[in-house]
């Protein structure tokens, strides 16, 4: 930990040194919420949201607040090992070639229905997820955009790993607007002092429509994981077709937009994590970096302080439309060309996740060592973005 902050309801502790002002406000608000338990962890790859900052962590103990799990519901990584030890730079262009043919990226989807197997059961009880589920059907096994990835790795374990990025589609996203605009009626019925421009209303947990958002939200954060294990799925398919026959260790999965009910500090508390993963002692998760740097496959410390969690990423240092005015295209192009990788950086459009964007993983990883620790190192060799 690297400061706390004392100047609020709650302490506000923090895995980093400063906070950009717009952050910080989103920060003091979480820290003032009459609801909110214990302490505010802000983890090491922070930045403003939506209402929340991305990487900070929210416990309550009476409501949930849509917010504070963001439109993403379910967002997060998995991560495989292979047994496969090298590919050639031909080999990454044909696989990324193939999983383009099975995997859509950015706002499209497949033009048929996936396999409903594959699909978390009990959609027909939820009023939003049960408008959208044919939508969904179509929608299982696409990687969506933004910041979401596909990348095949190179371990420091002398293996190939495949790390994937991505959430609920629009599943989440509807389920998250649809119980958002519950709360700010609620709460602008009672006149909470919880005001519209915190955009933190919150769902009493004994009223029907909190009960109704934790159903749906734990369906998307299913359904997030089965469009992952898709993905991955067909992401092998292809590298066998152009590598053959392999083995592959079990899958790494960790969600980092969610709420979850955990026991901290001696009390039952919902556990809102926004862009910051469970770091339980001895869970293995994932920290990735930016397309041009290395990400890792690290083990949860479980440290008390920040609710058992760590970073999801590197977090950004650039909002995308700063890093398309600032950044120098053919650069950021060079940065990654020099590596070898292979990638989809073309146009000024491509610089919001361009390399430069984002801070440095390794400040990001030396400010949590008392969160989690690196098992093994992954340097980008292939990426897939939407």
């Amino acid at each position: 930990m690297k400061k706390v902050i004392s100047t609020e309801r709650l302490p506000i502790k923090m895995w980093l040194e400063e906070l950009d002002e717009a952050t910080f406000t989103q920060v003091k608000n979480l820290a003032n919420l009459p609801f909110a338990y214990k302490h505010i962890p802000i983890m090491p790859d922070s930045h403003v949201g939506y209402g929340m900052p991305i990487g900070s962590v929210l416990a309550t103990r009476d409501v949930v607040v849509p917010n504070a799990v963001g439109v993403d519901i379910g967002c997060g990584m998995c991560a495989q090992k292979t047994s496969l030890v090298s590919l050639s730079p031909d080999q990454l262009q044909s696989i990324v070639k193939a999983a383009r043919q099975t995997i859509p990226v950015g706002a499209t989807w497949h033009q048929q229905d996936q396999d409903k197997n594959l699909m978390p059961t009990g959609h027909k009880k939820l009023k939003i997820v049960r408008k959208e589920y044919a939508q969904a059907l179509k929608q299982l096994g696409s990687l969506g955009g933004g910041n979401h990835f596909i990348e095949i790795q190179k371990g420091s374990d002398g293996h190939i790993w495949v790390m994937i990025h991505s959430g609920s589609r629009n599943l989440g996203y509807k389920v998250a607007n649809y119980y958002n605009e519950k709360a700010n009626k609620l709460n602008e019925r009672y006149y909470s002092q919880v005001t519209a421009k915190m955009d933190l209303a919150f769902l009493p947990l004994e009223t029907p429509e909190a009960k109704d958002y934790l159903a749906e939200m734990e369906y998307c954060v299913e359904f997030a994981l089965a469009n992952r294990k898709l993905m991955m799925r067909r992401m092998m398919e292809a590298i066998e077709s152009v590598a053959g026959k392999f083995e592959t260790e079990p899958i790494i999965n960790e969600s980092h937009n969610f709420a979850a009910w955990e026991k901290h500090f001696g009390k039952q508390v919902l556990v809102h994590r926004k862009g910051a993963t469970r770091a339980f002692k001895g869970q293995l998760g994932m920290i990735p970096g930016s397309q041009g740097t290395q990400s890792y496959i690290v083990r949860g410390l479980g440290n008390k302080d920040s609710f058992k969690s760590c970073s999801h990423g590197a977090g950004r240092k650039l909002s995308r439309r700063q890093a398309q005015k600032q950044l120098d295209l053919k650069a950021e192009i060079k940065r990654l060309n020099d590596q070898n990788i292979v990638h989809g950086m073309r146009n000024t459009k491509d610089l919001d996740e361009a390399p430069g964007a984002y801070k440095d993983i390794n400040e990001v990883m030396d400010n949590q060592r008392d969160l989690a620790k690196i098992v093994v190192e992954l340097k980008p060799l292939a990426v897939i973005k939407g």
